[in-house]
């Protein structure tokens, strides 16, 4: 069997590999993954928004709008990737941010409420 003659980079420095060598073809493959992913992230996508679920294909509650949002007087649409399930009824809340959430969480009965009391308001105006 013939032994290919392949082409290695020496590495120098602090670096993840054990070998301080790689062979040249993975060091391209390496970086055409890395723009590959750049062009993705530019391009609005990302690993992220692999779960986003398709338009309509979720109803929250609010209309999904987000609740501390209407909580703040305002009405944020939320695509429903971050949401919550109420334990005691059941119902679904989005979110527009994992901040919105977490925020969401220290209190989420006192939020509700809140957020009904405005929505109550704010849909009868709109």
């Amino acid at each position: 069997m013939r032994q290919r003659n392949i082409p290695w980079v020496r590495l120098s420095g602090p670096h993840m590999f054990k070998s301080r060598k790689l062979p040249m073809a993975t060091l391209c493959l390496m970086a055409l993954a890395g723009a590959l992913n750049a062009t993705s992230v530019a391009a609005g996508e990302g690993i992220w928004k692999a779960v986003v679920p398709h338009p309509g294909s979720m109803k929250g509650e609010f209309d999904n709008n987000d609740p501390i949002g209407l909580d703040a007087g305002v009405m944020i649409k939320a695509d429903c990737s971050l949401n919550w399930t109420n334990p005691d009824d059941g119902k679904l809340y989005c979110f527009s941010s994992a901040t919105s959430l977490v925020f969401f969480l220290d209190e989420p009965h006192v939020f509700l409420d809140r957020a009904r009391k405005s929505w109550q308001r704010l849909s009868a105006s709109g």
